[in-house]
């Protein structure tokens, strides 16, 4: 299998090589994942669990946030693009759409999904009625 070089989001300017895991399977390190995630300014939420990542894990603390990054990402996906997302995977594996969507149907109740955004005014309204 030929290394695909990506750049390392730890160092960046660094590039890295590295084998795709087997197929079916995408890299950590795809702008899909960073489209998912969107460019937050500013410090990487979760700060804390970085923290706790780093202590009980035995991973550095770029190597943290990046895992919590790629969880946030993960999570972030809305549920179309997880179906649209699934849908493909499954017919690549030559799963025929009755298959396919039999099993998106059984595999979305156990996702989560970004809650919708709220204004200001529907938060107040959530808290005071």
């Amino acid at each position: 299998m030929k290394p695909v070089r990506h750049t390392n989001l730890a160092a960046p300017g660094r590039v890295v090589s590295r084998i795709l895991p087997e197929i079916g399977q995408n890299s950590c390190l795809t702008s899909r994942r960073s489209a998912m995630i969107g460019g937050v300014p500013g410090p990487l939420p979760f700060g804390d669990l970085v923290d706790h990542l780093a202590r009980t894990c035995s991973l550095g603390p770029a190597e943290a946030a990046r895992v919590v990054a790629d969880v946030l990402g993960y999570f972030s996906e809305p549920p179309d693009a997880f179906v649209r997302r699934r849908h493909r995977e499954l017919q690549a594996r030559g799963l025929t759409n009755d298959l396919a969507f039999a099993q998106i149907a059984a595999e979305m109740p156990q996702r989560r999904y970004a809650p919708p955004e709220f204004s200001l005014r529907q938060l107040r309204r959530i808290v005071y009625g």
